[in-house]
């Protein structure tokens, strides 16, 4: 995906190619080395997409749950880190400009699919990002029933996570699945942090309700 990807940037790829085996990143924040890439370092952008393609493609894939529209949006939220790069202001985390871009991609895609597909479906053959099975291949060493109670917990999860409105759903994924606390969902979702706390405890509250059964 990478050398794609920063073709598709404008980047060559025999320039990521050559650069490849490049450390000088190595030592700075992801804000140093995103200015660096604004000053027209292309192996710092080699690196912060090394660094965050699997964050990325972990948090796409949990907002559209299907594994090709994750690679597809993960690739699109690079993109716009490059494309934006000249724009770039190091007054915040790194981190925290991009998970703005992704969030603001996902709540986009979410709108434009809406009617694409029916509510709060979810395909038992995607692989769970937590531990890479599939759900209709659970692990060996769980007996038949466990198997099926795992597989419909799963589907359960999803389905619920899904429905959650959208803010409540971007910060859920956020707080859950990508370690991020209170102040870092604020500033990426522009909230304040009391406001991010009712939004997680209104999702938390509802999902503890709706999955009594499974816990």
């Amino acid at each position: 995906m990478d050398r794609g990807l920063l073709s598709m940037a404008g980047v060559p790829s025999h320039v990521a190619a050559a650069r490849a085996g490049d450390q000088s990143s190595e030592g700075l924040s992801d804000a140093q080395i995103m200015l660096r890439v604004k000053a027209g370092d292309d192996s710092a952008f080699e690196y912060l997409v090394q660094k965050y393609r699997r964050p990325m493609l972990s948090f796409m894939y949990r907002t559209a749950h299907n594994t090709a529209v994750a690679e597809d949006l993960a690739q699109e939220v690079f993109l716009r880190v490059y494309r934006s790069r000249e724009k770039y202001e190091a007054s915040a985390k790194f981190t925290t400009w991009l998970y703005r871009i992704a969030s603001n991609l996902a709540v986009n895609h979410a709108r434009d699919t809406r009617h694409q597909r029916p509510e709060n479906t979810v395909s038992l053959d995607e692989p769970d990002h937590d531990s890479g099975l599939t759900m209709d291949l659970p692990d060996s060493s769980l007996t038949a029933e466990e198997a099926i109670v795992r597989r419909e917990r799963l589907a359960a999860i999803r389905q619920r996570v899904e429905a959650l409105p959208e803010r409540q759903r971007i910060a859920l994924i956020m707080h859950k699945y990508q370690q991020m606390d209170y102040r870092q969902i604020a500033e990426v979702l522009k909230l304040s942090e009391s406001a991010i706390k009712s939004l997680l405890f209104r999702a938390y509250e509802t999902l503890r309700g709706q999955l009594k059964e499974f816990v």
